[in-house]
């Protein structure tokens, strides 16, 4: 596996690409399209929660490459009670014993800010997996402030947009994220990475590291369609799937090789 220095590409002539994930055909499709790395989710509409023991263990056994599993036990906001804390920890215990390479998480307290008690205690938990602290970071007051936080944790990684709404918007800020945290932490780039912005977010930024889900909308093979129920907050999307395609992925992936040989 190639390796990447911890921020900024003119370091290194390697790019990572990391795929967002939530089925083990993703994760397959991921893995032929290139990809170094899988964030596996449940829920995505939800912005993903914690997957199943089953869907982990499965995911694990058809691919090779780095599985990365998020640690979130709810939607909604990143501030936990006690005993969501517990089922957090739980699920790292889960994640390790199932193969994981990585966890990914991000809590806050409520004043919107990195909760680095727990954060730290969960980094701890987890060795000697690295653990990504995810784009709870982008709903915090002040992210240069947060990144401190962060890197004080033992964190490994950040995953951020800058805290804006997408990366293309938060160019600047991711610049000097990467920056500040001087290959103390890692600092990958995520939020409306697609093959039309890669390139120009990787300019911008200066990131070796992307995050993308390059999701497909396919249509589901059921013919009866119920009108008039929905299920849970899914109403209109009950006949929805979505999947990682392999091209979509190769797609991003030949377009990160392209500029790490002009960066090389």
């Amino acid at each position: 596996m190639r390796k990447a220095e911890a921020s900024g590409f003119q370091k290194s002539v390697f790019m990572i690409l990391e795929v967002c994930i939530d089925s083990v055909e993703s994760a397959i499709a991921a893995e032929r399209g290139g990809a170094r790395r899988v964030e596996l989710c449940s829920d995505l509409l939800e912005g993903g929660i914690t997957p199943g023991a089953g869907l982990i263990a499965q995911v694990r056994k058809h691919i090779a490459i780095n599985l990365f599993v998020m640690i979130r036990p709810r939607g909604g906001d990143f501030c936990y009670s006690d005993l969501e804390f517990e089922v957090m920890r739980e699920e790292i215990w889960q994640a390790q014993r199932l193969g994981a390479d990585g966890v990914v998480l991000g809590l806050l307290n409520n004043e919107g800010c990195v909760d680095m008690v727990r954060t730290r205690e969960l980094v701890e938990l987890a060795r000697p997996l690295p653990v990504t602290f995810h784009r709870a970071i982008d709903m915090t007051p002040d992210v240069e402030v947060a990144v401190e936080q962060v890197i004080a944790t033992g964190a490994t990684r950040i995953l951020t947009s800058g805290g804006a709404s997408d990366a293309t918007r938060g160019m600047s800020q991711i610049s000097k994220m990467i920056e500040n945290a001087n290959g103390r932490i890692g600092v990958m780039t995520g939020g409306g990475v697609s093959i039309k912005t890669i390139a120009k977010i990787a300019r911008a930024t200066g990131a070796i590291e992307f995050h993308s889900s390059v999701r497909s909308t396919i249509p589901s093979p059921v013919r009866f369609r119920k009108e008039g129920i929905a299920m849970g907050n899914l109403r209109g999307k009950e006949f929805d799937r979505y999947e990682v395609r392999e091209t979509n992925v190769r797609a991003l992936v030949d377009m990160l090789d392209r500029l790490s040989e002009k960066s090389a």
